[in-house]
């Protein structure tokens, strides 16, 4: 999954003739996860529809503040349009488009638009040779740069004119890596290796039977796709679990007993900045396991049960740097018992969370947790989505990191 999945992307279309290769653009920030809208100049429609772009963004293509055909016009808000966007990119940028930008000249939508943009702006110059070097067109690059806004440098080819130089829009996969790197080398957790463990554990009886748990994996799952979301490079060890997740920067390691999960985890801690556990792994495993499937025979069936290893205090035992994080799910005695868990362990913070509140707990998609940190401070937070909990829960870690 790409870092532009469910950001809100607006992409300015100017007249020339690299326009053609928006259509592309589109449908690459499309397939990335974005929701695209397209804001285009008047001359830029001879160059490519707005029925191509509305047809592959799935939204209304804006290029007047009013619709002249439409008796009943209502107005096309270029503040509303310019507050919308996580990003905002003009591809082609041409060099008439970006002489005004950098003076403030302000005559039509997308100039508007771009005014009213609160978001990153990044450019994309398509024009001739002996214009890209033209010291007007250096000037506009200089004093654009200097509002913040983002250069995409054009590339060397063949040029509309026939000639061969630099001018040439930069291709549209080279667009969305660029953007892609620019907001990850922004994001706080940039260069940060987070270990995460999900789901239940399942120790074996015998070859079709297990010791379990009602765990979804599902809280897990999603503090990794929050820790990825910020920028961080992030291991994923589950236990069995129907949840799914594909990001560039998520790893899965599957494993099915404690004990895999134990030697896993041992096998990426050292390398890892943070580290949290949020499975549920089995306290108890049979001691001895059926080679073959246990027969029904008598009224009654005894197991002998061992104890499995404590993968969280083994950690706290041998930590240096490492941020640890451990999971409680307590039933009575809830602020005690986690605070126990919390010294006893080692950790630097503690996420609580109780069966005896509704909504949290195994198999739903909601959770109401406390964090208390290794000073003992006790955050409680409300009912709230599993997602939600996980950016909470990473802003906490952010917290006490640069605390």
């Amino acid at each position: 999954m790409s870092i532009l999945k469910d950001k809100n992307i607006l992409l300015g279309i100017t007249a020339g003739i690299a326009a053609y290769k928006s259509a592309s653009l589109v449908r690459l920030f499309i397939k990335a996860g974005a929701n695209v809208k397209v804001v285009m100049t008047p001359a830029s429609k001879d160059f490519i529809t707005p029925l191509t772009l509305s047809t592959l963004s799935k939204n209304p293509v804006y290029s007047s503040f009013v619709d002249e055909e439409d008796d009943n016009q209502v107005w096309n808000n270029h503040v509303d349009l310019g507050l919308w966007a996580d990003v905002f990119i003009i591809a082609p940028a041409t060099a008439n488009t970006m002489a005004k930008m950098a003076n403030g000249v302000c005559d039509n939508m997308l100039l508007a638009t771009y005014l009213s943009a609160k978001c990153p702006v990044y450019f994309a110059p398509a024009m001739d040779l002996d214009m890209y070097k033209h010291e007007s067109t250096k000037r506009s690059f200089k004093k654009l740069i200097s509002y913040g806004n983002k250069l995409i440098p054009a590339g060397t080819g063949e040029l509309a004119s026939g000639l061969v130089g630099e001018g040439r829009m930069a291709e549209p996969e080279h667009i969305v890596t660029y953007i892609e790197k620019d907001i990850l080398d922004q994001l706080p957790l940039k260069g940060k290796r987070i270990l995460i463990t999900a789901g239940p554990t399942y120790e074996a009886i015998d070859p079709v039977r297990f010791i379990g748990n009602h765990s979804s994996g599902k809280m897990g799952f999603e503090i990794a796709n929050a820790a990825a979301n910020l920028g961080a490079e992030v291991v994923l060890v589950t236990g069995p679990t129907h949840q799914s997740i594909k990001h560039s920067l998520i790893e899965i390691m599957p494993v099915v007993s404690a004990e895999e999960m134990y030697k896993e985890v041992h096998k990426h801690f050292k390398s890892s900045d943070i580290a949290i556990l949020s499975s549920a792994v089995a306290d108890y495993r049979p001691k001895t396991v059926a080679s073959q499937k246990i027969k029904k025979k008598n009224s009654t069936f005894s197991i002998e049960l061992e104890k499995t290893k404590d993968i969280l205090k083994s950690l706290g035992e041998i930590k240096t740097s490492q941020f640890l994080v451990g999971f409680a799910l307590e039933t009575n005695n809830e602020l005690e018992h986690a605070k126990g868990k919390l010294k006893s362990k080692n950790l630097d913070l503690i996420v609580l969370n109780s069966l005896q509140d509704k909504g949290a707990g195994f198999g739903v998609s909601t959770n109401k947790v406390t964090f208390i940190t290794s000073s003992e401070e006790v955050i409680e937070n409300k009912l709230k989505s599993k997602a939600a909990v996980a950016q909470d829960l990473m802003q906490q870690i952010l917290k006490q990191l640069h605390a």
